[in-house]
């Protein structure tokens, strides 16, 4: 007859005599339990023999014991799908994994039905704690039910200001993007944005205010006609850099607040004839693997700490999560590339003869 804790039958006293240790050893290593030390020799026994034997602890039996279950809820809007923005799963995963514990994983394409049947599931398994994560940094109504266990904001801020956040330094990326530019030599400097910067977008309002703190430090007088509102996508980054470039005075250096943009920017400059990065300079943001190295040149930009930030909060979970409404900010490192140089030493024939600075027919 099979015991609990194992389909096999493997009991935890068959565990403790084969790892040598007392069976109160066994328990605590495996459900680790806290305020408890073993040596890492005797820890790694235990699992092995545990691992050897095919046991397994008992679920159900720790959810009546502790409160809780061995699982960390995981709730994100298109967090799953986004090609880069799955990075925050695997840092909070491996987090996870390393305290023990399983991450449930929902990804509501921004179904609010679905986030509250999800969110109810969860707390119905007695969850240690929910990580509620957005793909892109916005401030949002966290659901009240989340005031029912230890809950993080990632990636995102809490409009209520009664949850901890995790989030970008949005501000000091712009700084640093700018900051890029300008020490190549630029002084025209645009702007491709993402959104409106009286809107309630944190990484339109800090990209764009980093790139003005930026400037005002280098003594550039900032140009509100290089400052373009885009849409994050491919098609905003091409129709405003074929509007900035087309313009009377056009820029020597592009910051695009994606790398969406980015993109978009790459195909109206390759339209007009301009050269990345010899004739135009280009910055971007977000670092997207599947993107950012695979366009030619490759793009020099911000990298969202997506693992660093997915670990963090369930840190902050494992350590409680205190209700005090605060935001911890990760620094985003820029990647260098080939999408950076000098600018060029003449500039007037952007606008009137970009085929022959390129010497296309």
């Amino acid at each position: 007859m099979n015991r609990p804790g194992s389909r096999s039958g493997t009991t935890m006293n068959d565990v403790a005599a084969a790892a040598g240790v007392s069976q109160a050893t066994v328990s605590l290593v495996l459900n680790d339990a806290a305020g408890t030390r073993f040596s890492e020799e005797t820890r790694r026994k235990v699992h092995a023999a545990a691992h050897e034997l095919g046991y397994r602890t008992n679920a159900h039996a720790k959810v009546l014991r502790d409160g809780v279950a061995g699982m960390i809820g995981f709730v994100g809007d298109f967090v799953a799908t986004a090609p880069f923005a799955g990075k925050i799963i695997e840092g909070a995963q491996a987090r996870a994994w390393e305290a023990g514990l399983l991450l449930l994983t929902v990804n509501t394409g921004g179904d609010k039905a679905l986030e509250a049947a999800s969110l109810e599931t969860m707390l119905s398994y007695k969850v240690a704690g929910v990580v509620y994560a957005a793909m892109y940094h916005r401030v949002l109504d966290v659901p009240d039910v989340l005031a029912e266990v230890p809950a993080v904001v990632l990636n995102s801020r809490d409009r209520a200001g009664r949850f901890p956040s995790i989030a970008p330094e949005e501000e000091l990326g712009g700084y640093t993007a700018a900051k890029r530019l300008l020490d190549a030599g630029h002084r025209r400097i645009a702007m491709i944005n993402i959104g409106a910067v009286e809107g309630e977008l944190p990484a339109a309002v800090g990209r764009h205010a980093g790139y003005l703190r930026a400037l005002q430090e280098a003594g550039v007088h900032p140009d509100p006609g290089l400052h373009r509102i885009g849409d994050g996508h491919e098609s905003g980054g091409f129709d405003n850099a074929l509007a900035l470039m087309t313009g009377p005075q056009p820029p020597t250096a592009i910051f695009c607040a994606n790398d969406r943009t980015a993109w978009g920017t790459y195909q109206a400059l390759a339209q007009l004839g301009l050269s990345i990065p010899h004739d135009v300079s280009l910055v971007g943001f977000d670092n997207q693997e599947t993107l950012a190295p695979h366009l030619r040149p490759g793009l020099t930009t911000l990298e969202l700490p997506f693992l660093e930030m997915g670990r963090r909060a369930v840190e902050r979970l494992l350590g409680g999560a205190e209700r005090d409404g605060s935001t911890e900010y990760f620094e985003c490192p820029l990647i260098e590339r080939d999408s950076v140089a000098a600018p060029p030493k003449t500039t007037s024939n952007h606008r009137s003869s970009p085929n022959q600075r390129t010497g296309n027919a």
